[in-house]
């Protein structure tokens, strides 16, 4: 058999009967695949099955490993994501597309510098063994084997008897305020004083009941209008999203777009009460500010990769519905310049402003020194990369995340001069509403 004939994937084309979210939790709940990235992107669910070639980056350098040849090792350097795009033009899989996370932590380490980086892993993808586009009442499947596309094909086939156990919602309210009062009161005062704008800090919130993820992310996603949406299981952790905003967006064509969304309110099931606050939002001298400057930074991070003269903001400080909050909200484009690659549109962008702050390497000092622990997956990314050059990268908030047994939420606020530790604490609180409402235990047979 030639080269170019194993690489290939078989693929078939049904019908879907059942709504692609379903489709897709089932596919992940199957225990097909040990590992598996399911991603909602404009009205399609994508799930991505098995790891058929896989690269990781960290403090040591990127390696890609792949089906029945060996590792490629390039070692750290100065343009470490330079690295990533590499490695990504020598998988030689026809029509590929990658799946995976970035951890926030590589935006410490994304011009070479590790001092702030430990042994965690930064970036993680793969291009699995199969793979099931969901869309407009069909699903396509792709798989290196018939085997494993008629293994595809019965799951979609086959819906699963019973139904999960109800949601329980999580109060919370009464966890952590003390401290995160505290270090709002701190990063306000370093902001008066001059040292940065704006900084985005994050609080966790402890979750003891055992959870089962994936009917967490049903009930979830039917009560959230999400820009994105995520459930996967890879490289260690588990985690379920409901993207409020893109980090950034890159075309096949060069288009560029990030998506700030900065300015927060509940949103609640009454709608005089949803009105009201919408208009205090917009009447907001504080949340206006903090999104103006968070839009001024996204377009200048754009224009240092893109077309002089290209880079526009087409939606300025609408305002979106996410969950259990609205947002002020805008759009960010630009045409790519000549010479630039998507790597370096994601490198110029992420983390988003919205999740670290103004100026970024300000807030990163200030995040450090505020929050405990690392963030990890929390503020960074899930994303998509493809053989023709695009690539979609959603934020990582409003998720639940698992790892070593562990289950917890994460929500932050953006502080700025005119903060208060009450509201920015009731911010996140709002924020974590998103996912705290639609935790659904694990079944006794399966915890």
């Amino acid at each position: 058999m030639s080269p170019t004939r194993w690489l290939h994937y078989f693929e078939t084309q049904i019908p879907l009967a059942e709504e692609p979210l379903l489709v897709a939790a089932r596919l992940a709940g199957s225990g097909l695949h040990a590992s598996y990235v399911v991603y909602e992107n404009d009205g399609m669910w994508a799930y991505a099955g098995g790891v058929r070639a896989e690269l990781t980056l960290d403090r040591h350098g990127a390696r890609l490993s792949r089906e029945h040849e060996p590792d490629t090792v390039l070692p750290w350097d100065d343009r470490p994501l330079d690295l990533v795009s590499r490695l990504l033009d020598t998988v030689a899989v026809p029509e590929w597309r990658a799946y995976g996370w970035a951890a926030f932590e590589l935006s410490y380490a994304k011009d070479g510098d590790l001092t702030h980086v430990g042994d965690e892993r930064l970036l993680h993808l793969v291009v699995p063994r199969a793979e099931v586009r969901l869309e407009d009442g069909h699903a396509l499947l792709r798989a290196v084997d018939q085997e494993t596309l008629s293994a595809l094909m019965t799951t979609i086939g086959t819906p699963v008897a019973g139904s999960a156990e109800p949601a329980r919602p999580l109060d919370v309210h009464g966890r952590g305020e003390f401290e995160y009062r505290e270090a709002v009161k701190l990063a306000v005062n370093e902001i008066n004083h001059g040292d940065l704008h704006k900084v985005i800090l994050s609080r966790v919130v402890d979750v003891d009941e055992d959870i089962d993820l994936i009917a967490t992310y049903v009930t979830g996603r039917r009560s959230n209008d999400p820009a994105r949406s995520f459930l996967l299981d890879l490289g260690g952790i588990e985690a379920i999203g409901f993207s409020p905003e893109i980090v950034v967006k890159v075309s096949a064509a060069g288009t560029v777009v990030s998506q700030p969304l900065a300015g927060t309110r509940a949103l609640t099931p009454d709608l005089l009460v949803n009105e009201n606050l919408r208009a205090d939002l917009l009447a907001s001298a504080k949340e206006v500010y903090e999104h103006a400057i968070s839009v001024k930074t996204g377009t200048d991070e754009l224009e240092d990769v893109c077309v002089r003269g290209s880079v526009s903001v087409p939606e300025f400080m609408t305002v979106r519905e996410r969950g259990s909050v609205q947002h002020l909200a805008s759009q960010v484009c630009g045409q790519l310049a000549p010479g630039a690659g998507i790597w370096d549109a994601f490198a110029a962008v992420f983390p988003a402003v919205t999740a670290s702050g103004v100026p970024k390497d300000a807030a990163y000092a200030s995040i450090r020194r505020h929050e405990p622990g690392t963030r990890g997956l929390y503020s960074g990314a899930v994303l998509t990369v493809d053989h023709i050059g695009e690539l979609d990268a959603a934020l990582v908030l409003r998720s639940a995340y698992r790892k070593d047994g562990h289950t917890w939420l994460r929500a932050g606020a953006g502080i700025v001069g005119h903060s208060t530790p009450e509201r920015e604490f009731e911010e996140t609180c709002e924020k974590l509403e998103s996912v705290a409402r639609y935790l659904v235990p694990a079944r006794e047979e399966d915890a």
